[in-house]
């Protein structure tokens, strides 16, 4: 039986991919840091009540923390996995601009912290690095793939490219078999509420059952590649299946605008959204009613932005053959139905 260990396994593509790698069979384990209030809801499917009852259905949960390199080398040093999937990060754009010193310790150094621990402990282990499109940032060419040089707009996209290249070092110095994953947006019914698709999603979802009066928003002109999270994991997977460890872009080859998310929801939900006014003075307002529901807040504004992310997955195509199976109406379906019915769950619970 393969051993897996994941990173960020409580963090939406942590949870999918746990249930992957259980499906295929493996014994996975997963990274947890400690909290005083409960933090894996993704994976409590999952997980068994203690050691003593794991069932093959079900994860071995490991206290530890990226920042934290000796607590990294003795779980690799016990667990002796076949493979590593980097996905613990601070993953928020925006706010890594609030928080650059972590974001970079955790998303950059923490990366590092796993290589030389996989270095010293068996250089067998197969290494997946969660990259970022972020790290195209201000885009050089469009679309954007493996080859496409790098210029980071935020210290989270810093960090990421850091995490990129000391992957690839670690590679080409040690004969590791690591890889990097370059993933565009990804979204599902997991995702993090602060993460803006699903803020849009849960906050319409909201305000249809009458439950908030207005969504604020950041750029919403922002153009963005997102794809459904289950077919991303897939594709980590199928990375470290291959003879030899290389580097790959996943995307769908299609984007849209913040604001073609937005109208979307809004079709979904039966809004008939018109748009007023211009820049920081634009509002949606919903002309069945004739209140405003969307409204542009400065504060969501990040202070560089990126203004367009388009991925070329045609490498994963060639020799993973991979390709997203969910394109952007369907993923926007998903998520707009996942919120309603647990808005309407809540409601019925008041």
């Amino acid at each position: 039986m393969k051993k897996a260990l994941i990173t960020g396994i409580t963090g939406q593509d942590g949870s999918y991919l746990a249930e992957l790698l259980l499906e295929k069979g493996y014994e996975v384990h997963g990274i947890v840091r400690r909290s005083s209030s409960f933090n894996t809801e993704r994976i409590e499917h999952i997980v068994s009540p203690s050691r003593e009852n794991e069932s093959p259905r079900s994860i071995y949960r490991e206290y530890g923390d990226l920042s934290d390199s000796s607590n990294i080398s003795r779980i690799i040093e016990r667990i002796k996995p076949d493979e590593v999937y980097n996905l613990g990060a601070q993953s928020h754009v925006r706010i890594s601009f609030d928080m650059p010193e972590y974001t970079c310790d955790i998303d950059g150094l923490g990366t590092l912290r796993l290589l030389d621990a996989i270095r010293q402990v068996d250089k067998n282990i197969k290494f997946y690095q969660a990259g970022s499109s972020e790290m195209f940032g201000q885009v050089e060419e469009t679309p954007q793939n493996e080859k496409t040089p790098f210029h980071p707009r935020s210290p989270y996209g810093c960090s990421k490219c850091f995490a990129h290249w000391i992957t690839i070092n670690y590679r080409e110095s040690y004969e590791m078999f690591a890889c990097n994953g370059i993933l565009f947006n990804h979204e599902s019914p997991r995702r993090g509420g602060n993460f803006v698709t699903r803020k849009i999603t849960t906050g319409l979802a909201k305000i249809k059952l009458g439950k908030l009066d207005v969504l604020s928003l950041g750029n919403i002109n922002a153009k963005r590649d997102w794809g459904y999270a289950k077919d991303y994991v897939y594709g980590m997977w199928l990375m470290l299946q291959q003879k030899k460890p290389d580097d790959y872009v996943l995307a769908t080859g299609e984007t849209h605008t913040v604001r073609e998310f937005i109208e979307e929801v809004c079709e979904l939900l039966d809004f008939k959204l018109v748009w007023k006014g211009k820049g920081v003075d634009e509002v949606g307002i919903d002309r069945k009613t004739g209140k405003t529901i969307i409204k542009i807040d400065p504060y969501f504004f990040r202070p560089a932005e990126v203004d367009l992310l388009l991925g070329d997955f045609s490498k994963a195509k060639k020799i993973l053959k991979w390709e997203p199976k969910v394109k952007f109406k369907d993923l926007v379906k998903i998520m707009v139905d996942y919120d309603l019915q647990e808005q309407t769950e809540k409601n019925r619970k008041l």
